[in-house]
């Protein structure tokens, strides 16, 4: 067999067990997410019903106890089961605790203490999602309540169904005021999702996402009373401070009663009230627009399994551009890991979707479903800390200053060694001009209209293709010079002539082009960044880099100076060759988040400094960047020769 051959099986049989190990990680993280709702749903059933089985310290119902005792060995067996982290050992030890505790009949408040931190810590160490990727229909909820429910928890919610005399142990009394405290939406819906083993209740699987949370939600607000919902209504609307409370529909189906009487005494039970049976107060809120990327990526998916590949992948586009794009800037500043997981798992699953590939596309969604929940969160709890800010705003000038930097002082240096300072102002031109234009994009994107994602992307995508074939061709023509010789006689000669006026409105446009990409996403992060507590810690860190950015110029144009004239137009072709393998990297990346270029991804690290991005698009473009440098080399060494 030919050596090629043997090779080319080698990368095959190496690509098949990568795509398998992705499969089959991508199945594993569902099933510990369905195991970990079970603990949680598990443990929320300990902290609700354990005082119905003890009081101070004696056992009030043999049954319920029993049910007690078992749950709770039943909770320290599956953690113990779940795939191993750093902090397993010491859940599967907290869930030995919990059942130490209900043996000595410990009371219902320390026992329901340790089981929702319990409860809690399973979530952050396992995530799931947590709430639904649309409005709940709450009178499409009542509906299904009436229709599936009512005969064993009655009409009402009283627990006096027609069948409940006949059930053991009895339906829960969803009217309860004192039971309903400590329940949450969440806790409901996923009792409506798996059932509860050795009760009448059953799953009801059957029923799709959103029916199931329609239900919960309905059901939550049984306990309420129409005054509870108005005095709610009243206190939501006049006490801004109280949004802090709950800040997102998150929040909202976590919360319970009980819990949040501890931030906002007797104004809990009116609020849930008032935010269970209007949630969408909270989901319809600008910033949570992530609400709406996880429900485009949900009906994505729905779409792909009607058979409807075209609707599915607008779908995944909308998740992204719609949704995820116009919270982006915020999570970037906020959490740059989780910000760069999600963007890469949106592209992903937008391959998965043009792809049809139904089973794929399902784990896809559910991971992002949570790491959107994650993004939710950040946004919301996030602190105005000032260190954060500072270093937010550093570093964002830094990164993205640099690579403009780089460009503009690469041409100045070029104008001053050919001594033509006479076009230098053509360049400073073109980044004065785009430094206007920043402000002018800032106040548009601040005052006057939303810019979308797909504008955002398209800007920054062809900006950057442009600045890469300009940079190429004055890379190219640089290395060319600095093989020839006689420069002086070049310079006095042919330069003049070289640099006439066309040339020299395209350096203006090379600079303004080149900054204006630079600034126009510092300044949608900056507008995100900002709040009215951390103005002064944003300047200080813009300052900070602004002055290490003049640091760098200055170096580098007295390094230039010195620099013998042929070896100044090697390294300066050097320079903006790597220039333009970045930007073209990044350009085709942009591009392929609007839907310009298909997104095939191949196992590929990413190495977003250098513009490198886990994508056939991406990575051929810029090897065609490679091959195009290679040859020019080749050609100008060969010239220099002859």
């Amino acid at each position: 067999m030919h050596t090629r051959s043997k090779f080319s099986l080698f990368i095959t049989a190496v690509f098949l067990v990568l795509s398998t190990n992705v499969i089959s990680a991508n199945a594993q993280d569902t099933t510990t997410q369905e195991k970990a709702k079970q603990v949680w749903q598990v443990l929320d059933y300990l902290a609700v019903d354990y005082g119905a089985a003890v009081q101070n310290g004696v056992i009030v119902s043999k049954d319920e106890y029993g049910e007690m005792q078992e749950f709770s060995a039943n909770a320290e067996k599956q953690l113990s089961e779940l795939p191993k982290t750093d902090l397993s050992a010491k859940l599967v030890a907290q869930a030995g605790k919990l059942r130490n505790m209900i043996a000595a009949k410990a009371s219902p408040n320390e026992v329901g203490n340790q089981a929702r931190s319990l409860a809690a810590e399973v979530l952050k160490v396992y995530p799931v999602p947590l709430s639904p990727t649309q409005v709940p229909d709450l009178k499409k909820g009542g509906a299904l309540y009436q229709a599936n429910c009512a005969s064993c928890h009655g009409a009402a919610g009283n627990g006096d169904g027609p069948l409940a005399k006949s059930l053991n142990p009895p339906p829960i009394a969803l009217s309860d005021k004192e039971r309903a405290k400590e329940r949450s939406v969440f806790s409901l819906q996923q009792i409506i999702s798996h059932g509860v083993a050795g009760t009448s209740m059953p799953s009801f699987a059957q029923l799709s996402e959103d029916d199931r949370w329609a239900i919960a939600f309905f059901a939550s607000t049984m306990s309420y009373t129409d005054a509870d919902r108005a005095a709610g209504k009243k206190s939501w609307t006049e006490n801004k401070s109280l949004h802090n409370a709950v800040p997102n529909i998150n929040a909202l189906t976590q919360a319970t009663e009980s819990g949040l009487e501890k931030q906002i005494a007797s104004s809990a039970r009116p609020i849930l009230a008032h935010l269970r049976s209007e949630p969408g107060q909270l989901m319809a809120s600008n910033e949570d627009s992530l609400a709406l990327a996880k429900k485009r990526l949900s009906e994505s998916v729905q779409a792909l399994q009607a058979g409807d590949k075209a609707n599915a992948s607008r779908l995944a586009l909308s998740a992204y551009l719609d949704g995820f794009e116009i919270a982006e800037p915020a999570l970037a500043a906020k959490n740059k890991e989780l910000f760069n997981d999600l963007e890469k798992g949106m592209g992903a699953f937008r391959a998965i979707v043009n792809r049809g590939q139904l089973d794929e596309a399902k784990n896809a969604e559910q991971q992002l479903q949570v790491k959107l929940t994650q993004a939710q969160d950040a946004l919301t709890t996030a602190t105005d800390d000032p260190l954060a800010t500072f270093l937010g705003a550093f570093t964002i000038l830094l990164r993205e200053g640099l690579e403009a930097l780089l460009v503009v002082v690469a041409m100045v240096a070029f104008l001053k060694k050919a001594d033509r300072r006479d076009v230098l102002v053509y360049v400073h031109a073109g980044w004065v001009v785009a430094l206007a234009g920043g402000v002018v994009t800032w106040a548009v994107a601040t005052y006057l209209v939303d810019l979308s994602g797909a504008s955002r992307e398209m800007t920054e995508g062809f900006s950057a293709i442009f600045a890469a074939v300009v940079l190429l061709g004055v890379g190219i023509w640089m290395h060319q010079k600095s093989m020839a010789g006689r420069w002086q006689a070049y310079v006095r000669d042919k330069l003049s002539s070289a640099l006439n006026r066309r040339s020299a409105m395209m350096l203006f446009l090379l600079s303004f082009v080149t900054v204006y990409r630079e600034v126009f996403e510092t300044v949608l992060f900056y507008a995100a960044l900002w709040t009215g507590g951390n103005g002064g810690y944003m300047l200080l860190g813009m300052g900070a880099a602004i002055l290490i950015l003049a640091v760098v110029a200055f170096v580098l144009l007295r390094t230039s100076a010195r620099l013998p004239i042929g070896k100044f137009f090697a390294a300066s072709s050097a320079l903006v060759a790597i220039l333009a393998f970045v930007m073209v990297g990044k350009g085709v990346a942009a591009l392929q988040k609007v839907g310009v270029f298909e997104i095939s991804t191949i196992p590929f690290p990413q190495i977003e400094l250098l513009g490198i991005y886990p994508t056939t698009q991406t990575v051929v473009a810029q090897m065609l960047i490679v091959m195009i440098v290679i040859a020019s080399v080749i050609y100008n060494i060969r010239s220099a020769k002859k």
